[in-house]
């Protein structure tokens, strides 16, 4: 059993350091039971999300980030390890971030901790009612968990 997270930056500045990226995400999957897991988060321009929230979603224009899990999370067991994909645009999170008044680097945490909870299984209704949900609820939790805020507090992009 093991937890492997890889995280890929493919020339695309990331407000947070991979390996603080990568300890936020296997912080989340521990915390949520995930003994045997694999990973990938990519970071990618804001054009390159564009074109996968296009063909993937069907919805015109770049959004923070996107999540593909093979599997449903209902199936996590030990026989079915969590497999996932999660793609991160760091400049429609700085965007975010200004018009929340967030950091950006606790912006770009939070979407790690959404899309990994996504690959896990969980989802949000769309709309207003996003923010008040039991996974927007389980997010922000683990968000200010000690792990995930020593994380955000040591580690700058390099």
């Amino acid at each position: 059993m093991s937890v492997i997270v890889d995280v890929s930056t493919n020339g695309v500045r990331a407000p947070l350091a991979s390996a603080r990226v990568k300890e936020i995400a296997t912080a989340v999957l521990r915390a949520e039971g995930a003994a045997d897991a694999l990973v990938s988060i990519a970071f990618v321009s804001a054009r390159e999300m564009a074109r996968l929230n296009k063909r993937h979603l069907g919805h015109a224009g770049a959004t923070d980030v996107i999540s593909f899990a093979l599997g449903s999370g209902t199936e996590r067991s030990t026989t079915y390890p969590v497999v996932g994909d999660i793609y991160i645009a760091p400049d429609v999170a700085r965007a975010n971030a200004r018009r929340f008044g967030r950091g950006v680097r606790e912006e770009v945490a939070r979407l790690v901790v959404h899309g990994t909870l996504h690959v896990l299984g969980h989802d949000h209704p769309d709309g207003g009612d996003r923010t008040t949900s039991a996974m927007w609820r389980r997010q922000e939790r683990l968000l200010s968990s000690a792990r995930v805020r020593r994380a955000l507090s040591e580690g700058r992009a390099r």
